[in-house]
């Protein structure tokens, strides 16, 4: 096969829509890493400033400006692979490079060759696997998005259908928008991503909005340190994510949407396109999906290593070519998002949860959570537990009864020590507080948050000084830079965790929670608002911890 041209991939992206980052995959692909010459090819025929195009491409982890830097592996040294010997690991490969948790933390170490993904705990045992499926669920538990995700051929279009998928969606197209937009209100579906926003909320509001065209975005960047679920539902079930998109579509007016795909997921990249294709040859997607003069198309674009663009707004600025920033807001993306024009942007799970709902309907989905919670919530469980992987459980479910009954508890005769939630964003719950259910005003009771569900497990064993400054330097490292308050926050709050800082622990306790009140009253964006909740939790669970690492720092 000839090698591709500058002119040839230029011209395969310039006219498609968000051309900028597959155009940079191309030449990084291509070349091994991207050049001074292929950047001012790229500038000078999208028409970005040069500095512009310098600042965005080098914002991102995964792109490299020296040679051969995409033929280096990366290892996974997360807090989960950090437990499973990630340093070792690293040191053991040549020319290989840290990165940060992939999403492979239940199954632990991900090493990422080029576009391979390869688990294993030494350089022996590195080898390619396809994304655990979820755990059998319990009997007396009734699942959504994982009710056909074990089905085996489910990822294919027939394998999809032959299990009820896209006639809830048929039935919908037979009728009008808003007895659409009524069922998903009707629902209770709330984002779960981590923001909760009412979805029928959302839909309508871009629904109303004016401006043309509407775009549906699905956020696959699923960055947290310790959430893998979007990834199993995308490799085993990638129609119910599209038949999901085409429903909001449906029910918004849009005509065009994209499923921003983190980059760590090489695999899943390819099960998208090829589910694509087949929605696109059975009518689904293409120009005249919902009939003769009414479109709806999508496509996948991979992002490049930043866990910022799981921020809504960083997300556009990235599909947009932009230098990824989170945006001022207002306004808010359902009014001006991408291309400044009304927009969705949803988490994978929501919109998988969407072709659920419109076979069972409203009334359903709402009954499978207990009480007044609706529907139900993947929870991405690891770290020191018997049986990590993706549990679904109803909204309201204790959080005991999911490790200790359905996870097998901690391994070894050990005790838990704490968990973090939200990933890392929510901080820790010990003690008592391990006595919450899963959902959102018990957590916040505790002065946490559920988010997008990830929960690691520590036992007794671990350092909780260790634990937290590998937090707090992960969201150091993946601040963005815009505010302030962020940017030398997290740099500071990781200096006191490391042993630096005044050798008095009540000063020192006093200095921590003045940096993380002035984080989170003042900025901008979810990451420097969330990052103190670790140093915050960590000095009301583990105080004399916290007094000892300040005398022995002195």
């Amino acid at each position: 096969m000839n090698t591709p041209s500058d002119a040839d991939l230029l011209a395969k992206w310039r006219a498609r829509p968000a051309p900028l980052l597959p155009l940079l995959h191309d030449f990084h692909e291509r070349d091994g890493f991207l050049s001074e010459a292929s950047l001012r090819a790229i500038s000078e025929d999208l028409r970005i400033p040069i500095a512009d195009l310098f600042g965005t491409v080098t914002f991102y982890h995964h792109f490299s400006r020296n040679p051969e830097g995409y033929s280096r592996a990366r290892v996974c040294t997360g807090p989960i692979c950090a437990l499973a010997g990630a340093d070792g690991l690293l040191a053991g490969l040549p020319n290989a490079q840290a990165m940060p948790c992939p999403g492979r933390c239940d199954e632990p170490i991900p090493v990422l060759d080029r576009d391979r993904v390869l688990c294993g705990t030494t350089a022996a045992e590195l080898s390619s696997r396809p994304s655990p499926l979820p755990p059998a669920p319990h009997a007396d538990i009734e699942e959504c998005v994982f009710a056909h995700i074990r089905t085996p051929g489910r990822a294919t279009l027939a394998g999809y259908r032959a299990t009820g998928g896209y006639a809830g969606l048929e039935n919908a197209l037979r009728g009008r928008p808003g007895s659409l937009l009524d069922v998903i209100d009707a629902s209770g579906l709330a984002g779960r991503g981590g923001a909760g926003f009412p979805t029928g909320r959302k839909w309508r509001a871009v629904a109303e909005a004016a401006g043309e065209p509407k775009t549906i975005v699905c956020n696959a960047d699923e960055g947290e340190p310790g959430c893998f679920k979007d990834r199993a539902l995308m490799d085993y079930d990638p129609h119910a994510v599209i038949e999901g998109m085409i429903a909001a579509g449906f029910a918004t007016g849009a005509t065009r949407g994209f499923i921003y795909l983190r980059y760590e997921y090489p695999d899943t990249l390819s099960i998208l396109e090829t589910a694509l294709e087949e929605a696109r040859g059975a009518g689904l997607l293409g120009p005249e999906a919902r009939g003769p003069g009414r479109p709806f198309d999508l496509w996948v674009r991979r992002g490049a290593g930043a866990y910022i663009c799981g921020e809504e707004t960083s997300l556009l600025n990235s599909l947009e070519g932009k230098h990824p920033f989170p945006r001022n807001r207002p306004p808010f993306p359902v009014t001006h998002g991408y291309e400044d024009l009304p927009t969705v942007v949803n988490n994978v799970e929501t919109l998988a949860s969407v072709p659920h709902i419109l076979v069972h309907g409203a009334d359903w989905y709402r009954g499978l959570g207990i009480g007044d919670h609706a529907g139900t919530k993947v929870i991405s469980l690891s770290g020191d537990v018997t049986r990590p992987g993706n549990y679904e459980v109803p909204m309201g479910f204790p959080l005991m009864t999911l490790i200790d009954d359905w996870a097998g508890g901690v391994p070894g005769g050990r005790k838990i020590q704490a968990v973090t939630m939200a990933g890392l964003s929510g901080g820790f719950l010990a003690g008592d507080d391990l006595e919450v259910t899963l959902d959102e005003p018990d957590i916040r009771s505790k002065g946490s948050f559920l988010g997008a569900g990830g929960i690691m497990v520590f036992d007794d064993s671990r350092d909780m000084i260790e634990v937290a400054h590998s937090a707090m330097e992960f969201f150091a490292e993946e601040s963005c830079g815009k505010c302030f308050p962020c940017r030398i926050g997290t740099q500071r709050l990781t200096e006191r965790l490391h042993g630096e800082g005044p050798p008095e622990v009540g000063v020192w306790i006093d200095e921590v929670h003045d940096l993380g009140d002035t984080m989170m009253q003042t900025s901008a964006c979810g990451l420097g608002q969330a990052a103190p909740l670790i140093t915050e939790s960590l000095i009301r669970y583990f105080p004399d911890r916290v007094s000892s690492h300040v005398t022995e720092s002195a």
